[in-house]
């Protein structure tokens, strides 16, 4: 059987030439491209309701239990495989017909953050707190939504071995929208705020209109582009059981007989994957608050220290995962995130330290973007192309689930022990996910997910 990933069996080895060769043609192709302003509109809703809500919430005064329990607006993402069967199957009237099934959804939901994020600009946390949980809602809600028609289009856009490099291309995108919905949020809010009040909302309310226009790229991404052919057909039945059966039963049916009772084995990898990246960033905003940097610090070394190891890791992890096989490359991307936590811990026992900084967040978006990269190519390997949606859905969400709850008892931990303990702790809880991928390498042959299996 053929084994693009090469998790099992040998691989050829081919000249570094070639392989070089072959990825700058794979990442010049316009549907890796169009990943990379995809990936953006994925990536901006993300910390504008989770990780920059948090420096806005902490000088507004918020406390840091309050700050971490809000995280669990994140919690939607935990829950879209809910919603996925319907966007796998159900057409929009008019615009299914216009735009095709997976175009259609993708800009009702960057409507919808749009729509979320203006309201955020409106609201101060300081007196309105529930207004910006319920925009902060909405806007989560759009986001978790595009990402289950974005993942189904990007899977469905290419072979299997092409999805390392359209991974890397989508997660190099969502970075770059991370650092602009952080740093570029930061820069924004410190430049139109008024700098004779220890806290002024207006600069951060006019951030989040800029944030709101920027959605305007993977709008018109998507206008620009076709929808793929390799889609599934919708299917048509009269009777009502026998279409739920289709919609909510068989993409997960499909799942554990292609994987039997190694489903589970996976499951648990794709669950805890990411736990310490996850849990480890709700309190990063607040630690930078309490650790006397300012905004334009923060957005300086994001922005330029930030950018270019995120560019490298995803480039990188995609890299080598075409050449080496995505397993090899998850090990070193978990190793590397604990790793990276740790070295928050030993930042915090420096105070403010600018050079320290910067040094932790190079190397925190360098291990984050080779991790990353292999990891979402994992899971669309997974994936059966007449199910794309639900699945990816369900795996993409089984990621968030566990750390977004441990997440919210963040705030609630650093009070009590501290930040270099919290982060300590972030890195340790990472180390199960070492023995998960290796009991998956070993335990788990790879299938190729063509057909459907009913």
């Amino acid at each position: 059987m053929n084994n693009p990933l090469g998790v099992t069996g040998a691989v050829p080895k081919k000249k570094f030439s070639d392989s070089v060769l072959e990825i700058v043609q794979l990442y010049s192709k316009w549907t890796t491209l169009r990943m990379l302003f995809l990936g953006f509109s994925a990536g901006l809703p993300l910390l504008l309701v989770l990780g920059t809500l948090g420096f806005w919430l902490r000088e507004a005064g918020i406390d840091r239990s309050t700050i971490g329990f809000l995280s669990w607006v994140g919690l939607i993402y935990g829950f879209k495989w809910l919603w996925a069967p319907f966007i796998d199957q159900v057409p929009i009237p008019i615009l299914t017909k216009t735009f095709g099934r997976r175009r259609a959804w993708l800009l009702v939901a960057q409507m919808i953050v749009i729509v979320g994020l203006l309201g955020m600009s409106r609201f101060d946390p300081a007196t309105s707190m529930r207004a910006i949980v319920l925009c902060a809602l909405f806007v989560a809600f759009g986001s978790a939504t595009q990402d289950i028609a974005l993942d189904a289009f990007r899977i469905e856009s290419a072979q299997t071995k092409e999805q390392g490099a359209l991974a890397a291309a989508y997660q190099t995108g969502y970075r770059l929208a991370m650092i602009w919905a952080g740093a570029g949020v930061l820069w924004i809010a410190a430049r139109t705020e008024n700098i004779n009040t220890p806290y002024d909302s207006h600069g951060w309310q006019f951030a989040y209109v800029c944030m709101a226009c920027s959605m305007g790229i993977g709008v018109l991404t998507v206008l620009l582009s076709k929808e793929s052919q390799q889609i599934s057909v919708i299917r048509q039945r009269r009777r009502p059981d026998i279409w739920l059966q289709e919609v909510f039963l068989y993409p997960f049916k499909d799942f554990i007989q292609r994987y039997h009772y190694q489903a589970f084995l996976i499951l648990a990898l794709i669950a805890v994957y990411r736990i310490s990246d996850v849990v480890m960033g709700i309190m990063a905003n607040p630690f930078y608050v309490d650790m006397g940097y300012t905004k334009d610090e923060v957005a300086a070394v994001t922005k330029v220290f930030g950018v270019i190891m995120t560019l490298l890791g995803a480039f990188v992890g995609g890299g080598l995962t075409l050449r080496y096989g995505v397993l090899k490359i998850l090990m070193i991307g978990a190793v590397m995130s604990a790793t990276s936590n740790l070295l928050f811990a030993w930042l915090g026992g420096r105070g403010h330290d600018l050079h320290g900084l910067i040094f932790v967040i190079s190397a925190d978006n360098l291990s984050s973007g080779i991790a990353s990269a292999a990891f979402i190519a994992y899971l669309s390997s997974l994936t059966n192309i007449t199910y794309s949606a639900t699945q990816y859905a369900l795996f993409s969400s089984m990621m968030l689930l566990i750390p977004k709850w441990m997440a919210g008892f963040s705030g609630v931990y650093v009070d009590h022990y501290g930040y270099q303990a919290f982060f300590i702790s972030t890195a340790v809880i990472g180390l199960p996910v070492l023995i998960l991928v290796w009991l998956v390498g070993k335990f788990v042959p790879m299938t190729e997910p063509a057909t459907a299996t009913e």
